[in-house]
């Protein structure tokens, strides 16, 4: 049997969030040793990537680059909300909602530099991020 669950957090304006330990834990808790997890957000300005988790400056640069390839600017074809709304968009197209997992040994096999983080394009928002976790067949 699979299992899932959903986390809520809370996000800064264009913010950098760790969320590695929750994804374990919900690895841990869902009791299965050997398979796949995915991690998935079903935000449109926010993404979820696998990046270095010791060195947080290196989050800034992720975010910053992100301004660099899609700037906030008015002259978008769809401004929904707000000018950052819109750049939101295309850098969570960039980023990605989901990410795959292998699970072994009952936690998410990440190497020793490597973190899950929430990226939030606009914020702040209350957001949430849902894990699945698949056994192995």
């Amino acid at each position: 049997m699979a299992y899932m669950e959903k986390r809520n957090l809370r996000t800064e304006f264009e913010g950098v969030t760790d969320i590695t330990g929750e994804v374990q834990d919900i690895i841990a808790k869902s009791g299965i040793k050997s398979g796949l997890a995915i991690v998935h957000c079903t935000h449109t300005t926010a993404g979820i990537v696998v990046t270095s988790f010791w060195d947080k400056r290196g989050h800034r640069d992720i975010m910053e680059q992100m301004d660099v390839i899609v700037p906030t600017r008015n002259n978008f074809h769809h401004t929904f909300d707000t000018p950052t709304d819109a750049a939101g968009h295309i850098k969570t197209a960039l980023a990605g909602v989901s990410i795959p997992l292998i699970v072994e040994n009952g936690k998410a096999l990440l190497g020793s530099s490597q973190g899950i983080v929430f990226l939030e394009f606009d914020g702040p928002r209350d957001r949430s991020f849902y894990v699945k976790v698949f056994p192995d067949m």
